[in-house]
């Protein structure tokens, strides 16, 4: 269990570089953001589709990640389309300490029907201006950074008080 919660947060990949997936075949011509996330401010995209489309709709699933290890839970926004029917817009806000945001798409067509892109998992990430993954600081600004102990601060403490409670409990039972 100590071993799983002291994972880093970026899961695969590699810390401070930004992934995208392709967006071949769905309808979308290309996807604008800024290449780095900062914390209490909105992060922007725009989505242009290709021609004669049939998407009515798209939401666009993002997941903010922070430096203590935490991702919250997934946020759904409806991208607003801008009058054309070819360019659609959003925009969330970046949490405090945020490492890195990560999103898909969830597009509705004319039809009804309904894609996930990418199938599964999140497509993209985008890192923070500044960031801690797997033991190393990060991102063009050290604000956020504090002074390394080893551990997620206050995460040593009750570890240890939970092993030593687990081993006087094993102790009594012989």
């Amino acid at each position: 269990m100590v071993a799983m919660l002291a994972l880093s947060v970026s899961g695969a990949g590699q810390g401070g570089v930004n992934d995208s997936t392709s967006t071949e075949g769905t309808g979308i011509a290309s996807v604008s953001y800024a290449d780095m996330v900062r914390e209490n401010t909105e992060f922007e995209i725009s989505v242009m589709l290709d021609e004669g489309n049939n998407i009515s709709k798209i939401e666009w699933i993002t997941q903010v990640c922070i430096n203590t290890g935490i991702c919250w839970p997934p946020q759904k926004t409806e991208l607003v389309d801008s009058g054309d029917g070819l360019t659609f817009t959003g925009s969330v806000l970046i949490d405090d300490y945020a490492t890195y945001a990560n999103w898909r798409f969830d597009i509705t067509r004319s039809d009804d029907s309904t894609e996930t892109v990418p199938e599964s998992g999140f497509g993209w990430k985008v890192w923070s201006d500044c960031w801690f993954d797997n033991g190393t600081w990060g991102g063009s600004s050290t604000e956020c950074q504090e002074e390394d102990e080893g551990f997620l601060p206050g995460f040593a403490a009750p570890v240890t008080v939970a092993g030593l409670t687990m081993a006087a409990l094993m102790a009594r039972r012989d």
